[in-house]
């Protein structure tokens, strides 16, 4: 007897969520699941079509919304919210968090706040010890060291951001080739995830970093408690982390793959 093959889990998932387009969330980070990885960050863009993609299904689906450690503002401009009538149905949620976007009103979270001075001297430390080849990243209420094209000062850079954390309070975070410090406020991309799919009952989320683990653990706690409907989404690269590859329930090449699986998620919720 021929064994019945298992059913893909991107074909079930889909339609799940095209049944139900008004309860279904589709998130998604930005660095290296939209926009490829570059040395220097102010220079990312999204691939060709991701944007509009994130707009038609915005206007699609109950919420669609980028998760990411870049400030807000960085992410508006990004995704064109100021310049599409429709885009204050795309929700943007930078610093993993601490501030969040719908159509032009940015919010900072309650908490983060008051890290602000602390963020800004310890930035101003770095900047004045980071060897030349280290970019010091501001992003207003966290800061990131970027050592992606000066391998050989990761050391360095790791143990600045240790003692800077243990001296000011502020938690460190190590991401590909970058440390980074934030205010500590119990936030990430998974508590974020988890808020806006309240009421939903399918989410999925795309990402290429340990730092989109939480998103996926969130997807996982709501997957046992209350039966969502759960898609996991791996952005596949040279750097991807193995974790993140082996917890996928899809994977997708790059962030062209990410733009060509939201363009078919556009196209079938049509």
């Amino acid at each position: 007897m021929r064994a019945v093959p298992a059913p893909d889990p991107l074909d079930t998932w889909v339609a799940h969520a095209v049944e139900k387009p008004g309860a279904t969330g589709i998130f998604t980070d930005f660095d290296g699941t939209l926009a490829p990885i570059v040395d220097d960050p102010a220079a990312a863009r999204a691939v060709d079509g991701a944007v509009d993609a994130l707009h038609r299904l915005a206007a699609r689906f109950g919420v669609v919304a980028v998760i990411s450690g870049r400030p807000v503002r960085f992410l508006m401009d990004r995704l064109e919210l100021s310049t599409r009538p429709q885009a204050t149905n795309l929700v943007v949620a930078g610093l993993y968090g601490l501030e969040r976007a719908r159509g032009s009103a940015v919010e900072l979270h309650p908490d983060a706040g008051r890290w602000a001075e602390a963020v800004a001297d310890a930035a101003a430390r770095a900047e004045a010890d980071a060897p030349p080849d280290v970019l010091v990243e501001r992003k207003g209420l966290s800061f990131t060291l970027h050592v992606r094209t000066s391998p050989m000062s990761a050391d360095w850079a790791r143990s600045w951001i240790e003692a800077c954390a243990a001296a000011t309070g502020l938690v460190s975070h190590p991401a590909r080739m970058s440390y980074e410090l934030r205010p500590p406020v119990e936030i990430d991309k998974g508590t974020v995830v988890a808020e806006l799919l309240d009421d939903m009952s399918a989410g999925c989320f795309l990402g290429d970093d340990l730092g989109d683990l939480p998103a996926f653990d969130a997807l996982d706690r709501l997957t046992a408690d209350r039966g969502l409907a759960g898609l996991k989404v791996g952005v596949r690269s040279a750097e991807a982390p193995q974790e993140l590859i082996e917890r996928a329930d899809v994977l997708v090449e790059g962030p062209v793959g990410s733009a060509q699986l939201l363009e078919r998620l556009g196209l079938d919720g049509a």
